[in-house]
Protein backbone atom coordinates (compact mmCIF):
# COMPACT_ATOMS: atom_id res chain seq x y z
CA UNK A 1 0.00 0.00 0.00
CA UNK A 2 1.54 3.74 -1.10
CA UNK A 3 1.06 5.95 2.02
CA UNK A 4 1.31 9.59 0.71
CA UNK A 5 2.14 11.23 4.28
CA UNK A 6 1.52 11.37 8.02
CA UNK A 7 0.29 14.39 9.75
CA UNK A 8 -0.44 14.50 13.52
CA UNK A 9 -3.89 15.81 14.34
CA UNK A 10 -3.14 18.32 16.90
CA UNK A 11 -7.19 19.04 19.09
CA UNK A 12 -6.76 23.15 19.97
CA UNK A 13 -9.41 25.30 22.17
CA UNK A 14 -7.58 28.17 20.51
CA UNK A 15 -6.89 27.72 16.86
CA UNK A 16 -5.38 31.13 16.35
CA UNK A 17 -3.22 30.86 19.24
CA UNK A 18 -1.77 27.28 17.85
CA UNK A 19 -1.72 29.14 14.40
CA UNK A 20 0.38 31.72 15.64
CA UNK A 21 2.97 29.07 17.70
CA UNK A 22 3.32 27.04 15.14
CA UNK A 23 4.12 30.19 12.38
CA UNK A 24 6.93 30.64 14.96
CA UNK A 25 8.70 27.16 14.26
CA UNK A 26 8.25 28.42 10.58
CA UNK A 27 5.42 26.60 9.34
CA UNK A 28 2.48 28.22 6.82
CA UNK A 29 -1.13 27.80 6.94
CA UNK A 30 -1.86 26.14 3.67
CA UNK A 31 -5.52 24.99 4.12
CA UNK A 32 -8.05 26.87 6.81
CA UNK A 33 -11.86 25.11 6.66
CA UNK A 34 -12.48 26.89 10.11
CA UNK A 35 -12.45 24.05 12.46
CA UNK A 36 -9.75 22.53 10.94
CA UNK A 37 -6.37 24.23 9.88
CA UNK A 38 -3.01 22.95 8.22
CA UNK A 39 0.12 24.13 9.00
CA UNK A 40 3.03 22.88 6.83
CA UNK A 41 6.28 23.49 6.21
CA UNK A 42 7.10 25.70 2.73
CA UNK A 43 10.17 23.78 1.63
CA UNK A 44 8.38 20.29 2.57
CA UNK A 45 4.74 20.76 2.13
CA UNK A 46 4.53 17.54 3.24
CA UNK A 47 5.75 18.16 6.67
CA UNK A 48 2.71 19.15 7.96
CA UNK A 49 0.58 19.40 11.47
CA UNK A 50 -3.26 19.48 11.07
CA UNK A 51 -5.08 21.91 14.33
CA UNK A 52 -8.31 20.86 14.92
CA UNK A 53 -11.18 22.35 17.21
CA UNK A 54 -13.56 19.82 16.41
CA UNK A 55 -14.76 17.63 13.49
CA UNK A 56 -16.86 18.71 11.37
CA UNK A 57 -18.76 15.49 10.80
CA UNK A 58 -17.00 12.72 13.48
CA UNK A 59 -17.54 12.12 16.93
CA UNK A 60 -13.96 12.20 17.43
CA UNK A 61 -11.08 14.69 16.62
CA UNK A 62 -8.19 12.14 15.90
CA UNK A 63 -5.00 11.37 16.11
CA UNK A 64 -3.35 10.72 13.19
CA UNK A 65 -3.97 10.90 9.38
CA UNK A 66 -2.67 9.25 6.92
CA UNK A 67 -3.58 9.77 3.73
CA UNK A 68 -3.54 7.12 0.45
CA UNK A 69 -2.87 8.21 -3.05
CA UNK A 70 -7.07 7.33 -4.31
CA UNK A 71 -10.65 6.39 -3.19
CA UNK A 72 -9.83 2.53 -4.44
CA UNK A 73 -6.60 2.77 -1.39
CA UNK A 74 -8.82 3.81 1.35
CA UNK A 75 -11.68 1.10 0.32
CA UNK A 76 -9.35 -1.80 0.63
CA UNK A 77 -7.83 0.04 3.46
CA UNK A 78 -11.22 0.33 5.16
CA UNK A 79 -12.03 -3.55 4.07
CA UNK A 80 -8.85 -4.85 5.74
CA UNK A 81 -9.83 -2.74 8.73
CA UNK A 82 -13.17 -4.20 8.93
CA UNK A 83 -11.82 -8.08 8.34
CA UNK A 84 -9.35 -7.87 11.25
CA UNK A 85 -11.77 -6.91 13.36
CA UNK A 86 -10.72 -3.14 14.14
CA UNK A 87 -12.96 -0.57 15.89
CA UNK A 88 -14.51 1.63 12.91
CA UNK A 89 -15.17 4.76 14.84
CA UNK A 90 -16.22 7.44 11.68
CA UNK A 91 -17.95 5.05 8.58
CA UNK A 92 -15.95 5.32 5.25
CA UNK A 93 -17.84 8.15 3.71
CA UNK A 94 -17.14 11.21 1.42
CA UNK A 95 -17.13 14.31 2.84
CA UNK A 96 -18.38 17.67 1.49
CA UNK A 97 -15.13 19.57 1.73
CA UNK A 98 -13.77 16.94 -0.80
CA UNK A 99 -11.85 13.98 0.90
CA UNK A 100 -12.88 9.99 1.18
CA UNK A 101 -11.71 8.91 4.73
CA UNK A 102 -12.87 6.95 7.74
CA UNK A 103 -11.47 6.79 11.28
CA UNK A 104 -10.16 3.57 13.15
CA UNK A 105 -9.24 3.10 16.80
CA UNK A 106 -5.56 1.23 17.02
CA UNK A 107 -4.83 -1.39 19.47
CA UNK A 108 -3.57 1.77 22.31
CA UNK A 109 -6.93 3.76 21.88
CA UNK A 110 -5.35 6.58 19.25
CA UNK A 111 -7.92 7.35 16.09
CA UNK A 112 -6.63 7.23 13.44
CA UNK A 113 -8.19 9.11 10.14
CA UNK A 114 -7.53 7.03 6.83
CA UNK A 115 -7.69 9.89 3.90
CA UNK A 116 -7.40 10.57 0.00
CA UNK A 117 -8.32 13.80 -1.41
CA UNK A 118 -10.87 13.89 -4.55
CA UNK A 119 -8.83 15.01 -7.21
Amino acid sequence: MTIRRITPDVRTRDSGKSRAFYATLGLAEVMDLGWAVIMASPSNPTAQVVLITEDASAPVVPDMSIELPDGAAVDSAYESMRAAGAEIVHPLQDEPWGVRRFFVRDPDGKVVNVVTHHK
